[in-house]
């Protein structure tokens, strides 16, 4: 049975360790290995982490017979608008299929629903096969984007939104 928790401060090295472990074979297809490292560096850190949690992120982790899994991150970014954006969103490979990315992503549209929220956005890179997944789950494409997020790197983006209401 998948079991989701909140994610607390003492949880983000859990989150920094699963996304080590999930971004090579979520991204090395199409992303190169330094620009791999360089945004784990600088999304994962420690110190980046908690900075998201004292701004108000929610993370969720995901676990399976004790051991975690995957996790998701969101937060409110319009609060006039009532628009949220699921930030982060990461399964393991083999516990692909088993349902925790849905499991996950429903808990996250029910927190964003229940606290008002009208729409739930997110940015998928344009080669990842989760815009398949986001697509499934009623998301729309809203806009192109390309992001300098330095040291010469991009990320090349679909950002999809969710209607809520």
């Amino acid at each position: 049975m998948i079991l989701l928790r909140k994610g607390k401060e003492e949880d983000m090295q859990i989150v920094s360790d699963l996304a080590e472990r999930i971004w090579p074979a979520t991204y090395g297809e199409y992303i190169s290995e330094e620009q791999i490292r360089y945004m784990l560096n600088l999304m994962y850190n420690q110190g980046e982490l908690l900075s998201q949690l004292e701004k108000g992120y929610a993370f969720l982790i995901a676990s399976e017979e004790n051991k975690d899994a995957g996790f998701a991150c969101y937060s409110i970014i319009d609060a006039v608008n009532d628009i949220y954006k699921l930030h982060k969103i990461y399964v393991l490979p083999e516990m692909h299929g088993k349902g925790v990315g849905k499991i996950l992503m429903n808990e996250v549209v029910n927190l964003a629903k229940r606290n008002g929220g009208k729409s739930l956005e997110l940015n998928v890179n344009k080669n990842n096969k989760a815009k398949d997944f986001y697509l499934k789950a009623g998301f729309k494409i809203k806009e192109s984007v390309t992001l300098n997020i330095g040291n010469g790197f991009v990320m090349d983006d679909y950002v999809m939104e969710l209607e809520l209401s």
